[in-house]
């Protein structure tokens, strides 16, 4: 095993009621004056949002603002409207109500509310620099997808140039985990969100860091359990069981577990963050869009690496090494296709780009040639475009 440091503070509170120990959660992590951010209407038509108000104010609570209209791709215009409003009010706790989106915005609320001198886009997300003083973040969590929940990064969306960038933030302080609140998902989000679980795992499983042999088999095991539980949700929609083993595997996925010993990647994520950023797609399918294109791209540079991957996953073996690792992307780009998600630009309905279209994305990636991104194979605007090419169909 390599050496590594982890530290992953979050408390977790899972199962059916876990929402009742909310206020109390709130004041163990020392909120009084709390905001509730959330994104669309359903919070409020399926009761969830009613009745976190009165699980708070049983608790002793009052949400000072309650804030909806969070969208998928969270902008940060809103953010900066939030924050006011938290300011305003002498925030001192922030409760996202939702997912990835919603607790992405939360955790730029907390940090602009404790730091009312800065711009959290030109003074940190759009320069890459951490936020660190924050004002503490609870999770009510109502889809399993980004696992924000448990993460220490958050990705906000700049509407006037379309770049979408992650940064890293303070983890939150609890999250509160019902699957039955992720029950009522439409099947293209939930969908979008488990591959959103799974890349997660994928780009910290392709390294060319050897001897993390624990780290490796909890990867594989999240990746497959994940696999297996989506065909029985997505053939039964009413599988609780599925659905929370959906939802931990979600949270894990972005603790840093899985990924243990060894650097994280993400070369998806910098070249689906431009499609989802400028074309306002689902994150998820932006990546699986772009995963098989990269995958077959950069494999040579670790060809064992990537058959090790097809006969722990999908079970291949047989051929020769090359066959084995390329057989395994096609598995798993088909895996994508089984359940509904895009594997190129028209699938994904953008539709096949110009030229010129190409290169402006693979400038956004690559901040206009003058760096290189991802670690696997770092990728410069020659290679982004090349990818984005191949998804171009």
């Amino acid at each position: 095993m390599q050496s590594f440091e982890y530290f992953c503070p979050t408390e977790i509170i899972f199962g059916v009621g876990a929402e009742n120990c909310v206020a109390e959660k709130i004041r163990k992590h020392g909120g009084s004056r709390v905001m509730i951010l959330y994104g669309g209407g359903s919070a409020i038509k399926s009761g969830l949002l009613p009745r976190i108000e009165r699980l708070l104010l049983t608790g002793g609570l009052a949400a000072l603002k309650v804030v909806g209209g969070v969208k998928p791709n969270p902008r940060v215009n809103f953010a900066r409207h939030a924050i006011r409003e938290a300011i305003d009010a002498k925030i001192d706790f922030v409760l996202a109500v939702g997912g990835g989106s919603v607790i992405d915005t939360a955790k730029a609320v907390a940090f602009g509310a404790a730091n009312p001198n800065v711009d959290i886009w030109d003074d940190f997300w759009s320069k890459n620099r951490p936020a660190g003083k924050s004002l503490p973040v609870g999770v009510v969590l109502t889809i399993a997808a980004a696992g924000s929940e448990t993460s220490d990064s958050a990705v906000l969306t700049d509407e006037e140039s379309g770049h979408k960038v992650g940064n890293t933030t303070p983890r939150p302080a609890f999250a509160i985990m019902n699957p039955a609140f992720a029950m009522t998902v439409p099947r293209y989000p939930l969908t979008c969100g488990i591959a959103d679980i799974i890349m997660h795992t994928l780009e910290r499983y392709f390294t060319h860091v050897d001897g993390n042999e624990f780290t490796d088999m909890v990867a594989e095991a999240l990746i497959r359990n994940v696999m297996a539980q989506s065909k029985k949700i997505l053939a039964d929609p009413n599988d609780l069981h599925a659905m929370s083993e959906i939802m931990w595997c979600g949270s894990v996925s972005h603790t840093g577990f899985t990924g243990l010993g060894r650097e994280r990647d993400f070369s998806a994520h910098k070249l689906g963050h431009e499609l989802s950023g400028r074309y306002d797609v689902a994150h998820g399918a932006s990546l699986t869009t772009v995963w098989a294109h990269w995958a077959r791209t950069v494999c040579n540079a670790n060809i064992a690496r990537f058959a090790n991957f097809a006969e722990k996953i999908f079970g291949i073996t047989g051929g020769t090494v090359d066959e084995t690792a390329r057989a395994g992307i096609d598995a798993m780009e088909n895996y994508f296709r089984s359940i509904g998600l895009p594997t190129n630009f028209t699938e994904l309905g953008i539709g096949v780009q110009t030229e010129d279209e190409l290169k402006f994305l693979a400038d956004m990636v690559t901040s206009n040639g003058t760096k290189k991104v991802a670690v696997f194979v770092p990728m410069d605007r020659a290679l982004v475009l090349e990818i984005y090419r191949k998804a171009n169909v």
